[in-house]
């Protein structure tokens, strides 16, 4: 397989991983505070990161990486967990899962202008395309229902997609665990504590459905899912590969008309086959 493949490969399975993450954290913010829930996946995900990065005896980054790791801390592992959860105290995980069309767009142009790279023209027309779709959408379902909760997605599409592709570009020589991992040691002196601080007083109040989406967010979302993501960004182009997150929408729906019960209209679901279309556009001139 060559690398362009694996790349895409990768993508793939880490963006099937992400997709699970806002049906999730819409469970757990039913019982958990949205800032605690921030807080521990990050202190949980941090724990397991510096137990895989002392296990494989890890070489510290250099000083000119830490910069640009903080930067990946502040959007994938605070700034992008925290904005959903404040989100979804207000809007539903479907309705949310739409504005996730939109960080395609914001990944590739954080990766022009962080990572270098120049897609063709025709690239830019299929991403904008999807995303005008995708915003479109939301538009049509009354973004004044919960203008809030969507201004809360809004800001965290575009930390997220400065956090991706920052991370994308330190993967290439640091690895796509390797960054995840010290994104979290970086954050853990802050978050360990603040998770303490902020423990719910009665942990028998908390559902099961809550404690199965926390350990979902911090093992999954936090960490694995990013093993393979920054790897394929960093595989196959941060524009080419980020394209993958217009999928996201459709297995996001799908999760959370199984497991939420929460409705899919068939407006939804033909948004999502449109986005599909583009995201084959834009793969084909990615380069």
């Amino acid at each position: 397989m060559d690398r362009m493949a694996s790349g895409w490969v990768n993508g793939f399975i880490g963006m099937a991983i992400f997709s699970g993450s806002l049906p999730a954290t819409r469970v757990a913010v039913m019982d958990f505070d949205p800032v605690f829930l921030t807080v521990a996946r990050a202190a949980i995900a941090g724990v397991l990161g510096l137990g895989l990065l002392l296990g494989f005896r890890e070489k510290r980054p250099a000083r000119a990486d830490l910069g640009p790791l903080v930067i990946v801390a502040l959007g994938v592992v605070v700034g992008f967990p925290l904005l959903t959860a404040l989100a979804l105290r207000h809007v539903t995980s479907a309705h949310s899962m739409v504005f996730i069309g939109l960080l395609p767009l914001a990944t590739a142009t954080f990766g022009v202008l962080r990572g270098g790279e120049r897609p063709r023209p025709a690239f830019w027309l299929f991403s904008g395309l999807g995303s005008a779709l995708v915003a479109g959408f939301a538009v049509t379902q009354g973004l004044s229902a919960a203008p809030i909760g969507d201004a809360l997605m809004l800001a965290a599409i575009i930390v997220c997609g400065l956090g991706y592709a920052e991370g994308a570009r330190l993967s290439r020589h640091l690895g796509g665990w390797q960054v995840i991992s010290w994104a979290l040691v970086l954050s853990l002196p802050a978050m360990a504590p603040a998770a303490l601080l902020l423990l719910p007083g009665s942990l028998a109040a908390v559902g099961r459905p809550a404690w199965i989406g926390l350990g979902y967010v911090s093992l999954f979302s936090m960490l694995i899912g990013f093993v393979f993501w920054y790897r394929g960004l960093a595989q196959g182009g941060i524009a080419a590969v980020g394209q993958l997150q217009l999928l996201q929408p459709f297995l996001g729906l799908v999760l959370a008309a199984t497991l939420l019960d929460e409705a899919v209209s068939g407006s939804m679901l033909a948004v999502t086959a449109a986005v599909i279309l583009c995201v084959a556009g834009a793969r084909r001139f990615a380069r």
